[in-house]
């Protein structure tokens, strides 16, 4: 059964042990959430002004919008006030920062109806992070940037933690998705995204679901290994969120983490993470470990579903 703990006093280590368990845990916003929701707001007000960044959709042309996110999206990522805002998020929090390491933050927007749905606005699929090469021990962090609802947060599947599900995983490699997927966003067509990513290839029961809605800065904190994905936004006006992911060393080193269901992507994310204390990034001898690991899912995708569904999506 997943819990949902709320501004809980649980330390770190306790806290990490639920959440490779399936718990999820939400947070008030702290001082350095705040900043971090504040650069955002900032940088999206300018960005589109003169309109308001949930609205501005109904203003602008789908190409005009594109245009705006080419720029927003990796002034954001690159912006250096995340690199203190984070580490401060992290220790408001109760991380040791001398063994998290941390991410880039993404700015995500998710636009209402069938405005934008691919490439820089792209509308995930359920999956789990897992199936994208990061190691078993990954967590997610998520905040609203404006006011949201149930109708435009992201919703959890919590009756596929335990469940395994067929999917393309074995598919994907970070080291080629970095070379080619990524780089592509900003040219998908804007009504079909054909990168290939990883997916499930069964129909799936995605109700009853777990939907989060917290304040702007409010924080979840939830597993890699966690179904997840974007609930379709019907409410008028765009979503606008932050995300990042950490590494606990410790964890890492002594192979703790969530239990790999059906995880067989390869290749490795370990080089994205900088130390919360000095911003170091993982050893090259920790990076090739991760990098060299054989991922072993309890109960791995059949192989003909994935030459199947690698067939149809070719015809």
């Amino acid at each position: 059964m997943t819990n949902i703990h709320f501004d809980s006093d649980h330390d770190d280590v306790k806290r990490r042990e639920r959440l490779y368990d399936g718990d999820i845990y939400v947070y008030s916003p702290t001082p350095g959430s705040q900043r971090l929701c504040e650069l955002a707001r900032q940088m999206c007000e300018t960005a589109f002004a003169p309109y308001h960044p949930p609205s501005a959709q109904d203003h602008l042309s789908v190409e005009q919008y594109i245009e705006i996110l080419k720029e927003l999206k990796p002034g954001f990522i690159h912006h250096p006030d995340c690199k203190q805002f984070i580490p401060q998020l992290l220790a408001d929090l109760g991380c040791d920062l001398t063994d998290t390491y941390f991410d880039v933050p993404r700015l995500r927007s998710a636009c209402s109806g069938d405005f934008l749905k691919t490439g820089l606005a792209y509308a995930f699929k359920p999956h789990r992070d897992t199936w994208y090469s990061p190691p078993q021990s990954q967590l997610n962090w998520w905040m609203p940037v404006y006011p949201i609802e149930a109708g435009n947060t992201m919703a959890f599947h919590p009756n596929y933690w335990h469940t395994p599900v067929a999917n393309s995983s074995c598919q994907f490699n970070y080291q080629d998705w970095n070379q080619t997927g990524r780089k592509q966003a900003a040219n998908q067509s804007t009504t079909k995204d054909t990168r290939v990513q990883s997916e499930a290839l069964e129909p799936l029961q995605l109700e009853p679901d777990i939907r989060i809605t917290c304040p702007p800065g409010g924080v979840v904190v939830f597993s890699a290994a966690q179904l997840h994905s974007t609930v379709p936004n019907l409410t008028g006006v765009t979503r606008f969120s932050i995300d990042f992911r950490t590494v606990n060393q410790c964890d890492f080193q002594a192979d703790r983490g969530a239990p790999n269901l059906d995880n067989l992507s390869t290749g490795t994310t370990m080089m994205d993470y900088r130390r919360g204390t000095d911003l170091e990034s993982f050893s090259e001898e920790e990076i090739q470990l991760d990098a060299n690991r054989i991922p072993t899912a309890i109960h791995p995708t059949p192989k003909r579903l994935v030459d199947a569904a690698t067939k149809s999506s070719s015809d």
